[in-house]
């Protein structure tokens, strides 16, 4: 479901003011990372064409038409990006922009202006959880499998295509299969350390979770005031 790390993780820069892009490649080539910029979606999409990076930063407002929210439901769509983390920069810092960028296929949303300090946090963050293939073992719930060495999630003989935070996610309410578990502590199983994430991103993260799952999706209950749990067979 994933490419391998390079030495120094690739990120695509998706900005279209020059300042703001100089910044983010400068401080991203200091970070240890090696910055590719492209100042539209045009731009972007040639890049993802010629090497897949490790990481996309894309900016909510984009010209040519076509918006950084759109473009994270197309790459989300599309088999050969739909597992390359997603961070959203953007101006608005409204629940609901946030919600819609998550729900768009972001993995993560910062609100500008931000530190160097929380984007290189965010960075690092989001790959140390993007591999699923580190979680080696396989774990079955009823009808519903995953193997965590091949990468895959299978319910009645049908493979399902998640992304990596939702891999980790279904993997670690598989293995405590009947047990509560708060959005808390949901943030610190899947999200660790990483101290800005709101709990209302467990909620968005469960939504697509359910969503990809299809019919199996029935399996993750909702308990009202208290979190989320898969079901016992």
């Amino acid at each position: 479901m994933s490419h391998a790390f390079t030495p120094r993780p690739r990120v695509l820069v998706v900005e279209d003011q020059p300042d703001i892009r100089e910044l983010l490649m400068v401080n991203l080539r200091h970070g240890g990372f090696l910055p590719v910029a492209a100042e539209d979606g045009r731009a972007a999409q040639r890049e993802l064409n010629a090497i897949l990076p490790d990481l996309i930063l894309l900016d909510w407002v984009l010209p040519g038409g076509q918006s950084g929210l759109e473009l994270a439901r197309q790459w989300r769509a599309a088999p050969r990006t739909q597992n390359v983390p997603i961070i959203m920069l953007t101006a608005r810092s409204e629940e609901t922009d946030k919600v819609a960028g998550l729900e768009g296929g972001a993995d993560d949303y910062i609100t500008k202006p931000f530190s160097n300090r929380e984007l290189m946090a965010r960075i690092h963050a989001l790959l140390r959880r993007r591999a699923p293939e580190q979680l080696a073992d396989c774990v079955r719930v009823g009808p519903l499998t995953l193997d965590a060495n091949e990468a895959r999630v299978c319910y009645r003989d049908r493979e399902i295509s998640l992304c990596p935070t939702e891999f980790r996610l279904l993997h670690y309410l598989m293995k405590h299969p009947g047990q509560l578990m708060s959005r808390a502590q949901l943030l610190d199983r899947i999200w660790g350390d990483h101290v800005f994430i709101e709990e209302r991103t467990v909620d968005v993260c469960v939504k697509r979770l359910r969503q990809a799952l299809g019919d199996a999706g029935q399996w993750i209950e909702t308990v009202r005031s208290g979190g989320y749990r898969l079901k016992k067979p």
